[in-house]
């Protein structure tokens, strides 16, 4: 959880509380899954990432061992 919470507040800069709207999350989130993501927004963005958590958890174990690395 940790992990989740500090690259969150890393890439949210300028839209903390309201991170649907910032424009290098929701880049982040169409390269990684696709149109799908495309339609911003508060429900949307929420219900991917809770149904993609276990992909999103992989992924932010691999950007944690790359910047030990």
């Amino acid at each position: 959880m940790l992990l989740v919470l500090r690259y969150y507040w890393k890439v949210s800069r300028g839209y903390r509380l309201r991170p649907w709207k910032s424009p290098y999350l929701r880049w982040r989130m169409e390269t990684f899954f696709g149109p799908e993501a495309e339609p911003p927004g508060a429900s949307r963005f929420f219900s991917l990432l809770w149904r993609e958590r276990r992909r999103l958890r992989e992924f932010l174990a691999w950007t944690h061992d790359y910047r030990r690395m």
